[in-house]
């Protein structure tokens, strides 16, 4: 029996049983395809249900030592190749259709040393896997609103979430990392050793490796912080927005502050007067002392006439994990476009409250954060991740669950996002692209703008055959 795989040059591959045999017998994972009875289902689908592709191979990984035979493998063989740890990506590039997944599901190990307040966490974890470990502790990475996103896409595409202003983002706290490169060679990324892999890693995406360990700094969190999430009608947004905006900038650095718009779905445990009602939401996390904390973020709970406040002292842990009902794992089919703001003045409040009253469908959302403090006190060059000024963005996340829908809602979250650029800077967070016919290289020039020539010279380093090339793509 053979196995029809993609490879790089668009052609396909027939990979025959004495092949795969050879890659199975030092495997210490499974080797599989879709004529297995282990194909289906997949350990972790991907999120993103609009890309649940079918691969022909998938080298689902227990360790680095498999990481390094499946990168050799497709290699060897000019396989089109795809990673996935968590298989958050909003744009698909944890999925693939023919080619070869690595998936780094299985490797979710998290080890913390309280001491040095250092924590280890491998390739596959998702965010709830590190905060379970961290948190025993007191001790907490910056990461980013939902528990279930993998730990790797989040960091390695910057990294936004409720520590940012105190303590940074997800990329700014990694201390080091093991990458295998497109050479099958396992390389330490820090500081002191390969520094110009550990620049590029930090924003640059999957495009110089796979990671199969980090190892973050960790700053004392809860386990009790306080939380705000104080529901108001959506007809009022402007108002409130304009409120939000003015508390955001005042606010201290424990404070990272956020607004949802959406359409609040019926949820067991949650009030009928939320459900089914465009909502929107003034949220905010405050990193140190619960008290000061709810004191601190009082305003975001007076700003109108509220229909429900779950605002209260709660386990960090919770707080990471309150979104997750809204980004259910492989049932929405998601395209969404993010935009950067020099300012958030009453025009731009005006236009992005318009916008949220006018979504095709219920659980789209339009989102607004608030983003300063230890974000902006790292330089642009520092790392590969460039934006460091810009005080909000704003996402255009279109969700909805009809296939038939797709071109709809694809073309209302470009026009929206059309219609929101005069507003922006021009830059664009890449975590929050969605991908529907763009080439892998959207968005990457605006990203990354003046560090796009070093991450070039990089990738050219220890990528130049673009072998990692399902990602936000950086040509060598």
């Amino acid at each position: 029996m053979t196995v029809n795989v993609a490879m790089i040059d668009g052609s396909t591959s027939r990979l025959d049983d004495e092949l795969l045999e050879a890659l199975q017998t030092q495997f210490r994972g499974s080797v599989v395809s879709p004529a297995d009875p282990g194909y289906e289902p997949e350990p972790r689908p991907s999120w993103n249900a609009m890309h649940a592709d079918r691969p022909g191979l998938v080298a689902r990984c227990s360790g680095t030592a498999d990481v390094v035979d499946a990168v050799n493998f497709a290699r060897a063989n000019n396989l089109l190749t795809a990673v996935r740890g968590g298989g958050h990506s909003v744009a698909g590039l944890s999925s693939i259709n023919d080619g070869m997944l690595i998936d780094l599901s299985g490797m979710r190990a998290v080890q913390v040393d309280p001491e040095r307040r250092l924590a280890h966490v491998q390739g596959g974890a998702v965010l709830g896997d590190m905060d379970r470990e961290t948190q025993a502790f007191g001790l907490a990475a910056p990461s980013g609103r939902v528990s279930d996103t993998g730990v790797a896409g989040l960091t390695l595409g910057g990294g936004l979430g409720w520590l940012n202003n105190k303590y940074g983002l997800a990329c700014d706290d990694l201390v080091e990392a093991q990458v295998v490169g497109a050479d099958g060679q396992v390389r330490t990324a820090s500081a002191d050793v390969n520094p110009d892999l550990f620049w590029a890693i930090r924003g640059g995406g999957g495009n110089f490796g796979i990671v199969t360990s980090f190892t973050f700094g960790l700053h004392p969190v809860g386990p009790i912080v306080a939380f705000v999430a104080t529901f108001y009608p959506l007809e009022d947004a402007a108002d409130l927005l304009r409120g939000w905006r003015d508390y955001a900038l005042a606010a201290p650095d424990e404070v990272t502050a956020f607004a949802g718009m959406i359409t609040f779905p019926a949820a067991p445990g949650m009030p009928e007067v939320i459900h089914d009602r465009p909502v929107i939401i003034l949220a905010g996390l405050h990193s140190g002392d619960a008290e000061e904390g709810m004191a601190a973020m009082r305003p975001l709970r007076e700003m109108g006439t509220s229909l429900f406040d779950m605002s209260q002292p709660m386990p960090y842990t919770m707080a990471q994990s309150g979104l997750d009902g809204l980004f259910p794992r492989n049932v929405l089919r998601s395209y969404w476009k993010s935009q950067y703001m020099d300012e958030f003045n009453d025009d731009a409040v005006s236009a992005v409250a318009r916008l949220a009253q006018d979504r095709p469908a219920p659980m789209t959302m339009v989102n607004m954060f608030h983003i300063g403090g230890a974000v902006h006190a790292v330089g642009p060059e520092e790392t590969a991740f460039a934006e460091r000024s810009a005080p909000f963005m704003v996402s255009v996340d279109g969700n909805w669950t009809d296939p038939a829908q797709d071109a709809d809602n694809v073309a209302w979250v470009r026009s929206s996002w059309d219609g929101l650029r005069k507003y922006g800077n021009g830059g664009v967070y890449l975590n929050f692209g969605g991908r529907s016919d763009e080439p892998m290289r959207e968005g990457v020039d605006t990203a990354f703008g003046r560090n796009l020539r070093r991450l070039a010279e990089i990738k050219a380093k220890y990528d130049p055959k673009n072998f990692f090339q399902i990602n936000n793509n950086i040509v060598p």
